[in-house]
């Protein structure tokens, strides 16, 4: 093999390499995530789960796009989501305010690993059966996960006593239960941002990213809620839609 062809092969085997060195990065935003949360750094364990985020959207991504995808990608990244998306909100919650409630507070805490772990381990038996695309059935792990820490990072202050913690129950109690329902969520995936000349489009997405780089703590509290919301909204939406085509009976 002549001195081109071994340095196509390191590039390839480089290419393969990539959407797995996106996903330790993700798991390495996990494990910080939890270590900064130990120490009660919590301003600085919060982000590391939105860090995480995008690095869970990009690899793979990437694996497709490089026709890199593989069964131990896809196992990798699930084991890597676990750590980032399931036991790291849980402690970034518990040092929160959930160890304010004891017992109670470490077993939600487990409740909401417990249902990340189903979650993801769902999605992975059903990627290849479900028919539409556009919709995650129930709320995906990542988005979840985004929920206690966007809260945490808009307010980034130690919960004190029973009544407050409380508030800490509801962040993780409600994406956990949500993880495992089958309430649909819409998936980013598929939507098409189009090219047409209005520049609608790209005009809003300019301006959220300047609403996110001027307040940070406000936009990913408002986005981590909205599509929290947006599950129950498109369930009322999904139910006022088939009454209205159910045909009345004349009496």
């Amino acid at each position: 093999m002549g001195r081109f062809g071994r340095g196509a092969q390191r590039a390839r085997r480089g290419t393969y390499l990539l959407p797995s060195l996106i996903t330790v990065g993700n798991l390495f935003c996990g494990y910080a995530c939890v270590m900064y949360a130990m120490r009660g750094d919590l301003t600085t364990a919060a982000p590391f789960i939105g860090v995480a985020v995008i690095l869970d959207m990009l690899d793979g991504r990437i694996a497709r796009l490089t026709g890199t995808t593989s069964a131990f990608g896809v196992e990798f990244d699930s084991l890597a989501d676990v750590v980032s998306f399931g036991l790291a909100p849980a402690v970034l919650a518990t040092a929160w305010g959930l160890s304010e409630l004891g017992r109670w507070g470490w077993a939600a805490g487990f409740l909401y690993v417990t249902a990340a772990a189903i979650r993801l381990a769902r999605f992975n038996i059903q990627t290849g059966t479900q028919t539409d695309k556009r919709y995650f059935i129930g709320m995906p792990s990542p988005a979840a996960a985004g929920v206690p820490a966007a809260t945490v990072f808009f307010y980034p202050y130690p919960l004190v006593g029973k009544a407050q913690a409380l508030a800490a129950i509801a962040v993780v109690v409600v994406p956990a239960i949500l993880m495992v329902s089958n309430i649909r969520f819409r998936s980013f995936k598929t939507i098409n941002l189009g090219w047409d000349r209005s520049y609608i489009k790209l005009f809003g997405f300019a301006a959220l990213i300047v609403f996110i780089a001027t307040e940070p703590s406000v936009a990913l509290v408002i986005i981590a809620y909205t599509y929290l919301a947006s599950g129950f909204i498109g369930m009322m939406i999904t139910r006022l839609r088939g009454r209205r085509a159910v045909p009345r009976t004349e009496a």
